[in-house]
């Protein structure tokens, strides 16, 4: 097959990605010197289409990057008033009083937002600044320069038949190449995965740690709408049966953010996380609330979970990794957008200095130090034991001394626990259906609960039917030959949009069947399947879901 020919664009800086932490590299970087050249490359239909976050933002990251963003019409108003905490049994609920708290848990001071509108404005201003943003822009390929160090990438690339060759309105895309290249993908992403392999950035670290976290807007009656409040719970549903908790945060516009996240670790297969998410709703506590209202958007996404000790080395020949691409959400906190925008800060400033002691292509070193040492290492520092407490000894005794670790933590710096280590990976988790009870789910109402179709169609997903299917099997057999036989495929259960299903064949025999015009672009699918087999990437520029406040 002849190479295909493509233009190219220099710039000083790429960056994939219009998430926070790409944004925020982007503005910071035309703060230090407004005539480096910039571009931000966004798959998503437009800035913030793919952003979904819970969220609670703590503002610390942006007071760094734009001190005075409250006089800058900041789509941020909504401040914490009220913080509930509560363990769920199945007819009720039993609250954690606040005062045991240790005060990194504390949210008054931070403000309940959507990021997806947060992303949109911090676009504007890094336009304002003079950095150029492309949406609708996948990008499919790393390129490499002649020293192996990553100089660019693909983006653009449309008009692929099903089976990958060329169409009739094939466009190539063009190369855009950069002194350094800054990778804000999000959770998993397919650029990454490729140089986190090729440099072998988490040799020695802990293998990361994944959550699927599902979230429904609500327009709920106005008397009980507590504009300010947040809610998160632990427990019922998922007891034993898995790690995970939801949250309730009331913006404004008597809306409500209903999330429910479960930590992919889990060992029964026929664990159904969607299904928990909807049974979730139901109870009473929940119920009540969303009474006599209605659900005006879905989406869902894998969130990163492993914290401090699997934070892989975030510098590379050529580039860095940045915000939830490293994976750095703190855990106990739910919050991953600060320090994803510390670490846009840090990388731009990284990139400045080597740019103006003319370098270029070599790693970030500086970069990597800066994120370890500063506010992102402080935080996920105190924190690193919660998560694999967890994993090992269930929700209660975690509760019990991870509280104690984040006190000790917080006031001498010290932990009696050391550094505790994860151990096996999410998809390694899994165990043989036979060895697991199968687990009965309430059929959802239509009031309250929803099956996962008619959520996705609140999503705003579209892709085109004619391009390559973005959810490729290393091997074509394993689904039924070695996940149905041993796991009863997983995948049915684990995607929150319904995209892998089992079929029967004209024969009666079972078949695998990827509907991937619904996919969401969690990503659950590459992290969770037992085997390892599904390859999640790109889709052409501007597909997926088109989320409008998440």
């Amino acid at each position: 097959m002849a190479e295909i020919e493509r233009e190219a664009m220099d710039y000083d800086v790429v960056i994939v990605g219009a998430g926070p932490a790409g944004l925020s590299a982007a503005i910071r970087l035309k703060q230090l010197d407004a005539d480096l050249s910039v571009v931000v490359l966004e798959k998503g239909s437009e800035v913030g289409a793919h952003i979904l976050s819970g969220a609670v933002l703590d503002p610390s990251g942006l007071d760094t990057l734009l001190p005075d963003w409250r006089n800058m019409g900041a789509p941020i108003k909504t401040e914490v008033k009220e913080d509930n905490f509560y363990v769920l049994g199945p007819a009720g609920q039993m609250r954690i009083p606040n005062w045991p708290m240790p005060p990194l848990m504390n949210n008054h001071g931070n403000y309940i937002v959507s990021m997806a509108n947060v992303c949109r404005w911090m676009a504007g201003v890094a336009e304002g600044l003079g950095v150029e943003i492309f949406p609708g822009m996948s990008c499919s390929e790393v390129v490499y320069g002649d020293n192996g160090q990553v100089s660019g990438v693909v983006a653009g690339e449309f008009g692929r038949n099903p089976d990958g060759t060329p169409g009739p309105s094939y466009e190539p895309g063009m190369i855009l190449r950069g002194k350094y290249v800054f990778l804000a993908e999000g959770v998993r992403g397919s650029l990454s995965k490729q140089v986190m392999a090729k440099y072998e950035l988490g040799k020695g670290k802990c293998a990361q740690k994944f959550g699927l976290g599902m979230k429904e807007i609500w327009e709920i009656d106005p008397a009980k709408h507590r504009e300010g409040t947040v809610t998160h719970t632990m427990g019922w549903p998922l007891g034993s049966n898995a790690g995970g908790g939801s949250f309730i945060y009331h913006l404004e516009n008597n809306q409500v953010y209903v999330g429910f996240v479960v930590h992919l670790n889990y060992e029964n297969p026929h664990l159904f996380p969607y299904m928990e998410f909807q049974r979730f709703k139901h109870h009473p506590m929940v119920a009540e609330l969303l009474e006599g209202g209605k659900r005006v958007a879905y989406g869902a996404r894998a969130i990163s979970e492993g914290g401090w000790q699997s934070i892989p080395k975030t510098a590379f020949p050529g580039g860095v990794l940045l915000g939830c691409s490293a994976g750095l959400v703190n855990v106990p906190r739910i919050k991953g957008n600060h320090n994803a925008m510390f670490s846009g800060i840090h990388a731009a400033e990284a990139a400045h200095d080597a740019i103006k002691a003319g370098r270029s292509g070599d790693e970030l070193n500086e970069y990597d130090d800066a994120l370890r040492s500063g506010p992102v290492g402080k935080d996920l520092k105190k924190v690193r034991n919660v998560k694999p407490m967890w994993s090992r000894w269930g929700m209660m005794p975690s509760l019990v001394l991870g509280g104690l670790d984040m006190w000790t933590n917080n006031i001498v710096g010290f932990s009696f626990f050391g550094t505790l280590r994860h151990k096996k990976s999410d998809a390694a988790s899994t165990g043989e259906a036979s060895k697991f009870p199968k687990i009965d789910y309430p059929k959802p109402d239509g009031k309250i609960s929803f099956d996962r179709l008619t959520n996705v169609s609140f999503s705003g997903t579209n892709h085109a039917e004619s391009q390559p299917c973005h959810l490729q099997l290393r091997d074509p057999s394993i689904p039924i030959s070695v996940n149905l036989a041993k796991y009863d495929e997983p995948a049915q259960r684990y995607c929150p949009a319904g995209v892998y299903e089992i079929l029967e064949d004209e024969a009666g025999k079972p078949r695998f069947q990827i509907n991937f015009q619904n996919c969401v672009h969690c990503k659950t699918c590459d992290i969770k399947d037992p085997s390892q087999n599904i390859n999640w990437t790109t889709p052409q520029g501007g597909d997926g879901p088109n989320y409008p406040n998440m």
